[in-house]
C-alpha cells in the first residue's frame, strides 16, 4: 500500500468520523488460522465472530501491514447505517393466529431487537406479575465503569433479567440499570414485534406478545440514529449465542440500512449475516429502507466514444456526501466532475486507482476499486467534502465517456435520506433498486412497507430487485401510521419500513413457536420460514408477482399457518 493510498484511506476515515475513535478503526476480516497471532503482532484487539469472520480494532497506520499476513483473506471497512424510520395486526392476519385455533403468542421463543435500545420500564415489556420479559440487554457503548461486557466481547455493559427485575422493583429503576432509549426507535420496533398491550388494556398489542426479548443497543450516546456494520455483526453473534445457550428459537429484527454498497448482497458484511442466518434456529428480518421516493439512485448507459451525464442537486447545509457507483469491470469509462459554478476537474482515468483534488472549496476523492472475492463488479467511490463550509448549492454534473464499452450500464447511489435528506437528489433518478443494505443479503427476509388503509405500496418503501436481479423485497407488511410503544409508557404513530420489518419478525416467532416449541415442525426456521411466509402472502389478482415493490405479496400469517398445517399433516420427510 503506497503513501498515497494511506493518505486516501485516512481521508476516507476522516470523511466519516464515526468510523474512527482515538486513532483506531474497526475492520471486518475474513480469516483463516490464528487471527489472534496477527492481532498480537500489530497491537490490535480481535473479536472472533466464528471460524471465518472476526472484527479487528487497529491503529489506522497499521492497516497496510495486515496485507502481509497469510491469515488475512479479505478486509472490509465498516460502513455506517441509519434506521429506517399501522392498519394493524389484523391486516397482517396475525390477530386470528393469536386466537383459539392456533393460540400462538410467542411462548418459548426469543425476539432479538438490534436497534437504539428499549424502555425496559414500559408496561408492554413487563409480565402481569411485574417481572420483565427481557432476558438480556447489551448496551454496546456504555461506560465500562457501569458493569461488564458480555463474555467474549470487549466493550459495553450487559444486564440480565435478574438485574432488570431488581430495577423494576426500585423507585429509581434507571439508577440500577442505566439503559436508555433516547431516540425511541428501538422501543417502537420492539412494540410492534412483541408488545403485550398492558399499557393500553390489550388494545395495542404486538405480533408475539408473550415472546421473550434480547435487546442490543447500537449507536453512540445521544446519536442512536447511526450504527456501524461491525456493531450489527457483534449484536447478531451475541443474540444467536444466547439463544443457543438457552435452547430457544430466535427471530431477529434489523431496521437499519445504508446505500453504501453494491446492492447485490455481495459484501463481507452481508456474507457474515448470511452465515449467521444458517446458524442455530434463527430467522432474520431486515427493513428495505425508506429510499423509494428519495431520488437517490441513478442508472446510466454509456456508448462507445460518447458522453453521458449523471447529475445531482445539493441544497441546504450539506458538508459531505458520497456517490457510490457500481459497473461492469470489463467496461472502461473516463470521468469528469463539473461543479455548480462550472469548474471542471479534468479527465479522471481509472488506471490512476485514486484521484485527489480540491475545487471550489470542496475536497474530492475518487477511489477506483477492483473486483473482490465477493464481486466481479467495480466500485467507483466519490467523496465530496466541503472545506470548512457546505458544498456549493446547485447542480453537480459527472461526465462519463465510454472508452472501451462492452456492457455500458452503471448504477449510482447517494447517501440515505437520514444522512442528506430529500434536498440532495439525482436530477433523473431511477426508483428501482432503492432497497438498502443489508436487506439485499440473500438469507434474510427483506421487508418492504405498504399502507394498510389504501392497500397500496408506501411511496417511501425501498424497491428491488437487487442489482443482480434477485427478487427483493421478499414481502411487505404495514408501514404507515402504525401505533406502537414509545419511551415513557405510552404509544404513538410511526411510519417507515422500520415498522414493517418487526411485523414479520414477530410472525416468524409465532411460526417457530408452532413448529419448534410445540413440535409440529422442528425444522421451521431459516429459509423454510421465509418460503412459507412468501407462499402464504396475500396477492392481488390484478398484479403480477413477484415484483420489485410487493415481492411475493403482503404478510398474511393466518394463510401461512394454514399452509403449514397442510404441508406437515403427513409428517416432515427429508
Amino acid at each position: 500500500m503506497t503513501q498515497t493510498n494511506i493518505a486516501a484511506l485516512e481521508r476516507l476515515l476522516r470523511f466519516d468520523p464515526r468510523l474512527v475513535l482515538e486513532g483506531r478503526t474497526e475492520l471486518i476480516v475474513k480469516y483463516n488460522g490464528d487471527i489472534g497471532r496477527v492481532a498480537q503482532r500489530l497491537g490490535a484487539t480481535v473479536e472472533i465472530l466464528n471460524n471465518t469472520f472476526a472484527i479487528l480494532t487497529i491503529e489506522v497506520e497499521q492497516i497496510p501491514q495486515l496485507y502481509t499476513f497469510p491469515e488475512v483473506e479479505f478486509l472490509e471497512l465498516p460502513k455506517t447505517l441509519t434506521f429506517e424510520l399501522f392498519r394493524n395486526l389484523a391486516n397482517a392476519c396475525i390477530t386470528r393466529v393469536h386466537g383459539q385455533r392456533f393460540g400462538l403468542r410467542g411462548q418459548g421463543t426469543i425476539i432479538g431487537i438490534i436497534d437504539s435500545g428499549i424502555d425496559f420500564t414500559h408496561p408492554d415489556f413487563i409480565n402481569d406479575d411485574g417481572t420483565t420479559r427481557i432476558l438480556y440487554l447489551w448496551d454496546q457503548l456504555a461506560d465500562p465503569a457501569l458493569g461488564s461486557p458480555p463474555q467474549g466481547f470487549t466493550r459495553g455493559v450487559e444486564y440480565n433479567s435478574a438485574q432488570i427485575n431488581e430495577a423494576l422493583q426500585s423507585p429509581n429503576p434507571f439508577d440500577i440499570v442505566p439503559f436508555f432509549d433516547y431516540n425511541g426507535h428501538g422501543t417502537a420496533v420492539a412494540g410492534v414485534a412483541a408488545g403485550n398491550g398492558r399499557a393500553s388494556s390489550g388494545v395495542q398489542i404486538g405480533a408475539a406478545p408473550e415472546a421473550s426479548l434480547i435487546v442490543v443497543k447500537l449507536g453512540r450516546t445521544g446519536n442512536e440514529a447511526f450504527a456501524r456494520t461491525t456493531e450489527i455483526m457483534r449484536a447478531l453473534k451475541y443474540i444467536v449465542d444466547k439463544a443457543r445457550e438457552l435452547n430457544m428459537p430466535v427471530s431477529i429484527n434489523i431496521s437499519y440500512g445504508t446505500n453504501n454498497g453494491p446492492h447485490d448482497g455481495n459484501t463481507l458484511f452481508e456474507a457474515y449475516i448470511d452465515s449467521v442466518a444458517q446458524e442455530w434456529k434463527t430467522s432474520i428480518s431486515v427493513a428495505t429502507g425508506n429510499e423509494g421516493a428519495a431520488a437517490h439512485h441513478f442508472t446510466g448507459f454509456v456508448v462507445q466514444g460518447r458522453q453521458t451525464y449523471m447529475e445531482f442537486f445539493t441544497f441546504g447545509d450539506v458538508y459531505k456526501l458520497y456517490v457510490a457507483i457500481w459497473k461492469n469491470f470489463v467496461d472502461t469509462f473516463v470521468w469528469r466532475i463539473i461543479s455548480p459554478v462550472g469548474t471542471e476537474s479534468g479527465e479522471i482515468r481509472p488506471t490512476a486507482r485514486l484521484y485527489l483534488a480540491t475545487m471550489d472549496g470542496v475536497n474530492i476523492t475518487v477511489f477506483f476499486n477492483q473486483p473482490t472475492i465477493y464481486t466481479e463488479s467495480q466500485e467507483i467511490y466519490i467523496l465530496f467534502e466541503g472545506v470548512n463550509r457546505p458544498l456549493p448549492q446547485g447542480l453537480w454534473r459527472i461526465e462519463v465517456t465510454g472508452e472501451n464499452v462492452v456492457d455500458g450500464r452503471f448504477d449510482a447511489w447517494l447517501p440515505n435520506v437520514e444522512d442528506v435528506s430529500f434536498s440532495t437528489a439525482f436530477a433523473t433518478p431511477n426508483t428501482d433498486i432503492t432497497l438498502t443494505l443489508p436487506s439485499t443479503a440473500s438469507q434474510v427476509i427483506a421487508v418492504g412497507g405498504y399502507d394498510a388503509r389504501s392497500g397500496t405500496v408506501a411511496s417511501f418503501s425501498g424497491r428491488g430487485y437487487t442489482r443482480n436481479n434477485i427478487v427483493k423485497p421478499d414481502l411487505v407488511a404495514p408501514a404507515v401510521d402504525v401505533i406502537t410503544t414509545i419511551p415513557g409508557g405510552g404509544y404513538d404513530r410511526f411510519s417507515g419500513t422500520s415498522i414493517a420489518s418487526p411485523f414479520v419478525a414477530g410472525a416468524a416467532a409465532l411460526m417457530m413457536e408452532w413448529g419448534i416449541v410445540n413440535r409440529n415442525d422442528v425444522f421451521l426456521y431459516g429459509q423454510r420460514v421465509k418460503a412459507f411466509l412468501q407462499k402464504g402472502a396475500r396477492r392481488n389478482r390484478n398484479v403480477q408477482y413477484p415484483n420489485n415493490q410487493w415481492g411475493y405479496g403482503s404478510l398474511c400469517l393466518e394463510d401461512t399457518m394454514l399452509l403449514l398445517e397442510q404441508y406437515t399433516s403427513g409428517g416432515i420427510f427429508i
